[in-house]
């Protein structure tokens, strides 16, 4: 006589995960976290007047990558900074600018070069790119509730 296996050994084998289903409590599916920015390191700017080399040629449209410790330390030990703090932003700036126009080899003394107007510019977009507004808090005026942002961090460039 030819045996088989048992039918309730297979019926008792597919219980327990039978089971499990019925006992296990219903588990709403997780949603999905926010997909995250990509990181941005670079920022395309056009400078309001212009960088004009040698040659008479105006460069305005460059590029800024975002700051490192280093490149806020190192300007640091630069003898132009130690004898003159506000040549901190200049130095740092020909750090952090990759890209002018056409200009070959991005340096400080293309930034030394600059108008004032542009400097100024260059100064003011560094603190954005680099805060990304993490350095501003919203408040309000006690008297009137008006509500306005005010800045946290230092006010100078490569200040912090």
């Amino acid at each position: 006589m030819r045996r088989g296996p048992a039918r309730p050994a297979a019926d008792a084998a597919a219980a327990p995960s039978a089971l499990a289903d019925v006992a296990a409590p219903a588990v709403a599916p997780a949603e999905a976290p926010p997909a995250r920015q990509q990181l941005r390191t670079e920022f395309a700017f056009e400078l309001p007047r212009g960088y004009v080399d040698d040659m008479g040629t105006v460069h305005r449209e460059g590029v800024m990558r975002l700051a490192t410790a280093r490149d806020e330390l190192i300007p640091l030990r630069d003898m132009r900074v130690q004898e003159n703090p506000a040549y901190l932003s200049v130095v740092l700036l020909g750090r952090v600018i990759t890209q002018l126009g056409t200009v070959a080899h991005m340096h400080d003394g293309v930034v030394e070069n600059m108008f004032a107007s542009d400097l100024a510019f260059l100064q003011d977009f560094y603190r954005q790119v680099n805060a990304e507004g993490h350095t501003r808090a919203g408040v309000s005026c006690p008297h009137c509730e008006q509500a306005f942002e005010v800045e946290l961090g230092g006010s100078r460039l490569g200040e912090s």
